[in-house]
């Protein structure tokens, strides 16, 4: 897959849209919107990244890409997702909601097909939060 999107020049350009002129989506829009609807999904406790996130993560810098790899073509995107999920949720079935609320995410706001969503699960959150 793609390295993580870290890359600002990087965008998607679609043609379709308006005959006034061309919209450009970064990638980091893509990464976030995959990112934001897969915390979204109940039985998710956070999206883990690489050290270098993890970093700016601790500095106070929120990045919503964190956890999220992408690849383009065409018009087509593939999603990576590194996720932590909540101990006492069911694995398969919390995977599933991922892989179709990001699916539906990303072709509803950005108009590209998704030819797939992969999930990795990195971790389990045992913390009990009543």
């Amino acid at each position: 897959m793609a390295k993580e999107n870290e890359a600002k020049n990087a965008s998607w350009s679609s043609k379709e849209v308006s005959s006034i002129g061309n919209v450009m989506i970064a990638d980091d829009v893509i990464a976030t919107v995959a990112g934001l609807a897969a915390t979204e999904v109940e039985g998710v406790s956070a999206m883990q990244g690489n050290l270098t996130n993890e970093l700016v993560g601790r500095l106070g810098m929120k990045n919503l890409t964190k956890g999220v790899r992408i690849e383009l073509e065409k018009n087509t995107v593939s999603v990576d997702l590194s996720v932590q999920m909540r101990y006492g949720y069911s694995i398969p079935k919390t995977c599933k909601a991922i892989q179709e609320r990001v699916k539906n995410a990303i072709e509803n706001m950005v108009g590209l097909s998704v030819s797939v969503v992969n999930v990795h699960i990195v971790g389990v959150d045992t913390t009990i939060t009543r």
